[in-house]
């Protein structure tokens, strides 16, 4: 029994294809990332040094600060990246800070700086008050949450025991989602512009430009096969 062994694709014919499949790669892959991308809205939280702010690795509840110790707060809209969130803008400076308030027995000493983010971070209809200092005396024992307590009442948690608002800011919302680039509002749509970071109608003519210009150049591809 014989047969015709399969024909393997051409090469002026896999090229043209090929040439198509990266061109609408290149097209569709950053529209696909920027449509899914998304910030958050929260109270980034952060330790004070000699170098400036680090990120707390570990919530305030968990997280026990010895005396002379700077928490820093940060209101940011940012992906949710942690150390790669805004820091606070006013400087860790505990003796500046605390140099009005004489130590203590039992009590310790932290500075505690509130940044409340700008207007671009603030939900709609809100406005971020100043960044301010205090300095808590509380019990040597007191974790920064306490510590927080102490000099920004009222605070505000969700249900999951995540700090939602310091000193009543912001009025509503807890870590919600907003998209990426956008300055107030939830997650979605938006009428004009292409805001909601959707591929755009330009972007589609340009990928039917390019399969119509691939199918043309297999067409091609083909006639010369036959003569």
């Amino acid at each position: 029994m014989t047969g015709r062994a399969p024909r393997a694709t051409p090469a002026p014919l896999l090229l043209p294809l090929l040439v198509l499949l990266a061109a609408c790669a290149t097209l569709l892959g950053p529209a696909a990332g920027a449509s899914s991308a998304a910030d958050y809205r929260y109270w980034s939280f952060w330790k004070g040094g000699a170098d400036g702010w680090a990120y707390q690795q570990v919530g305030p509840a968990g997280n026990v600060p010895a005396d002379g110790a700077v928490d820093g707060w940060r209101f940011v809209l940012s992906p949710d990246g942690g150390q790669d969130a805004p820091r606070p803008g006013p400087a860790p400076d505990f003796a500046a800070v605390c140099a009005d308030t004489a130590p203590s027995g039992g009590h310790k000493r932290v500075a505690v700086v509130l940044d409340f983010g700008t207007a671009q971070d603030a939900p709609g209809g809100e406005q971020p008050p100043a960044a301010r200092s205090s300095c808590a005396s509380v019990p040597t024992a007191a974790n920064s949450a306490e510590v927080l307590a102490a000099v920004a009442a009222p605070l505000r948690y969700d249900s999951g025991a995540m700090l939602c608002a310091i000193s009543g800011y912001p009025h509503a919302g807890c870590g919600e989602q907003v998209a990426a680039g956008a300055n107030s509002g939830p997650t979605g749509g938006s009428s004009g512009g292409g805001g909601d970071g959707g591929p755009s109608l330009g972007l589609y003519a340009g990928v039917g430009a390019v399969v119509l210009l691939g199918a043309g150049a297999v067409w091609q591809a083909r006639r010369r096969r036959t003569r």
